[in-house]
């Protein structure tokens, strides 16, 4: 039986979300039916609007989604309809890195979160106002009332911490902590500096706190980010506009460079500072550099034993990870609703001009259905 839904569209390069009314079908024996309570807008969800990423177009996007199972496919064991869920990012659950745990490298990457179908080309999405739309963006596509996803990015989380600020565990806030304490696995008594102090930024700072890093360094351009980094567990806060040598900074504070580096902004001037201070064996890790981002670098700059690492959703496994951050939210030792600002569903488009423009960490939109 298939549902009715309404969902924000985009429909060519650098078009803004449209609401249409679209038709969803039944559940296949590996799917679920969601009933949408929020989710979370991505840097990433405007990389596709403005095609800096090629997937095709139309498209229902979104990919930070949070609700309750509707209806479950046949072969759907561990969850149940009335289940509260986070949507993260899908993956195929057959190649070798999903097999030893490292599905964020999963070799069908692309088919799987950006191709706007499923793997078998099929689309479970229609609409009479739409043609040729695509959907099963990152296995959700959740900028819809209803989304249909797959039972392997569907995460059952608990009933008694609210739906409507988990989604961006499922991307954002998950790809930063991850990339902490999986990814680059900081040990306590590290020093670690985090360029960028956006949602992922911010997000790695309380991670390195949680982690029990010595020294913690937020990098940044915006002073009131820094200080809610430092708010947040950062020990020191640069700004980079405010000194004549960022390394020279960071090496005031560090002393013999940075064990750990982590780069959230994608800026090639950050990969120069960042791998300038990086101690002997030390890690920078990366989750933004883009191929127009111009962030080249001689290798013989790496030759003390130090190591480039990039980075895909924080190396993380959702299904753990996402309870594990919710276990960390519940001690109130990773405070991420601090981040976030809602939004309606209908006011998609300024909830992504603000994100643009910096005045919302993450925006997260709740869901009151528009009229097409």
């Amino acid at each position: 039986m298939t549902v009715s839904a309404v969902a924000a569209v985009v429909e060519e390069k650098d078009a803004a979300f449209t609401f249409r009314n679209i038709v969803i079908d039944e559940p296949r024996a590996d799917e679920v039916l969601v009933r949408m309570v929020a989710t979370g807008i991505c840097a990433t969800d405007a990389h596709v609007q403005h095609q800096h990423l090629p997937a095709p177009l139309p498209a229902i996007l979104g990919h930070e989604g949070a609700g309750v199972v509707e209806r479950v496919g046949s072969a759907v064991s561990h969850l149940n309809p009335g289940d509260h869920v986070v949507l993260s990012y899908h993956s195929c659950g057959q190649c070798k890195p999903c097999l030893s745990a490292h599905p964020a490298y999963c070799d069908h990457v692309w088919e799987t979160n950006f191709a706007g179908a499923r793997m078998d080309g099929t689309v479970g999405v229609k609409s009479e106002e739409v043609a040729d739309l695509h959907a099963h963006f990152f296995g959700q596509s959740s900028f819809s009332t209803y989304a249909l996803a797959h039972s392997r990015n569907t995460v059952k989380v608990p009933d008694d911490v609210p739906l409507e600020i988990l989604g961006p565990l499922g991307c954002g806030f998950q790809t930063g902590a991850g990339a902490v304490l999986k990814a680059l696995a900081v040990p306590v008594g590290a020093s670690i500096v985090v360029f960028g102090v956006g949602a992922v930024g911010l997000a790695a700072i309380m991670a390195a706190k949680v982690a029990d890093a010595a020294i913690i360094i937020a990098v940044d351009v915006n002073a009131e980010r820094l200080g809610l980094a430092l708010e947040l567990g950062a020990t020191d806060a640069i700004n980079a506009h405010d000194v004549p040598d960022l390394s020279d900074a960071i090496r005031a504070i560090t002393h013999r460079g940075a064990e750990y580096v982590l780069d959230t902004s994608g800026r090639k001037e950050n990969l120069d500072a960042g791998v300038s201070v990086l101690a002997p064996m030390g890690r920078f890790g990366f989750v933004a550099f883009g191929p127009h981002s111009g962030a080249v670098l001689d290798a013989s700059r790496l030759s003390v034993g130090q190591q480039l690492v990039g980075i895909i959703q924080g190396d993380a496994t959702s299904a753990l990870m996402i309870p594990e951050l919710i276990g960390l939210y519940r001690a109130g030792r990773f405070p991420f609703d601090r981040l976030i600002r809602f939004y309606e569903f209908s006011d998609i488009n300024t909830a992504f001009e603000d994100a643009g423009a910096g005045r919302a960490i993450k925006a997260v939109l709740r869901f009151d259905p528009p009229s097409p």
